[in-house]
């Protein structure tokens, strides 16, 4: 579902997906895991004995909030060990970032300055109060402020784009279409996965929902496709406006913005705007359940870290929360672009 480029193809570490070459950009969130971790006193709390993770935290002074997504990400990048609920130090924490030892790096590491940002750092802060360091004092985001700026919006629907065409080529692949004739992108943003379900299907007509502002851009991308004749655009707020109804109703990468209630909310509504025999898609960047995929782990962080609503899900909490809306869940499938889709009917 995901091409190479020339001369790529076999040789180890290629990049082949989206969140490949976005995750060399985000380098420094990966950095800022064990820059948190040495500033908290992470390996020095375990140098003697392994801790469970709320007699860890409590030591610490972790938040709750963020507390596991950090542990298990520690681990899951090689840092700590996680046996049966219990975090140690891996061996190579033992060796290089204990202070008493000779192999230590831990203050070289810290002089390298702020790994999260200016001010305190951001994932420190997070851990320490549970705050979001990006929400400014009006609690806006930085996501809801790329509107104010055109060319920073503009750049931003780019990788929204390039992240979209991804998981549409998995969607075509992963749902009989040809039982449906109507669909609903919530959040879809300027409707470039519209766009491609609808090129790919012609038969298929489809409605955007998402906010006002997006009404130009997703006028453009649609005539510059050729499929402006049946898709729509609806410029709403998706918790206080009707749904558009449709046999499928899509909500991607819009869930882990809210948190778990509004989530259940959100669900219900759509619910509501499912024909009958009709079904949903929920995708996202969704957590394994093992909690063992260091990206996954380190999105949910930067997630709270920008908003005070935000986080990551496991596949398991989506499951639960679609059967609590009335769904009837069908299957869980694997996307590009660090995706997993859930596939749930209205019966």
């Amino acid at each position: 579902m995901t091409t190479r480029e020339p001369g790529c193809a076999g040789r180890p570490g290629a990049l082949d997906d989206p969140y490949d070459v976005m995750f060399v950009g985000w380098s420094f969130v990966r950095s800022g895991l064990l820059s948190a971790a040495l500033e908290l006193g992470v390996f020095t709390a375990l140098a003697e004995r392994p801790l469970g993770g709320a007699e860890l935290s409590a030591r610490l002074g972790l938040h709750p909030r963020a507390a596991r997504d950090f542990l298990d990400a520690l681990a899951a990048i090689g840092l700590l060990c996680r046996v049966d609920g219990r975090y140690g130090n891996s061996p190579a924490a033992a060796r290089h970032l204990l202070p008493d030892r000779d192999g230590f790096l831990g203050g070289f590491l810290r002089m390298t300055g702020d790994l999260m940002g200016g001010g305190p750092q951001a994932l420190t802060g997070l851990l320490r109060t549970g705050d979001a360091r990006g929400q400014n004092a009006a609690g806006e985001v930085p996501f809801t402020r790329i509107f104010h700026d055109p060319e920073r919006l503009r750049l931003f629907l780019s990788a929204m784009d390039a992240f979209s065409s991804a998981v549409a080529e998995g969607l075509c692949a992963s749902l009989d279409w040809s039982a449906h004739r109507t669909f609903s992108d919530i959040g879809g943003a300027r409707g470039n996965l519209a766009a491609r379900l609808a090129a790919a299907h012609p038969w298929l007509t489809g409605t955007v929902l998402d906010r006002p502002a997006m009404r130009a851009p997703f006028e453009d991308l649609v005539a510059e496709r050729g499929v402006g004749d049946r898709l729509a655009f609806v410029g709403g707020d998706f918790f206080v406006d009707d749904l558009p109804r449709a046999d499928v109703l899509i909500l991607g990468g819009v869930l882990h913005d809210w948190p778990d209630e509004r989530r259940l909310e959100l669900l219900r509504r759509a619910h509501a705007a499912v024909a009958d025999g009709g079904c949903l898609v929920v995708y996202d960047t969704m957590l394994d359940d093992e909690r063992s995929r260091p990206e996954s782990l380190l999105l949910s962080l930067v997630m709270m870290t920008q908003s005070a609503q935000a986080s990551g899900f496991s596949a398991a909490q989506c499951r639960e929360w679609v059967a609590r809306a009335g769904f009837t869940v069908r299957r869980t499938v694997s996307l590009p672009a660090l995706t997993t889709a859930l596939v749930a009917g209205k019966d």
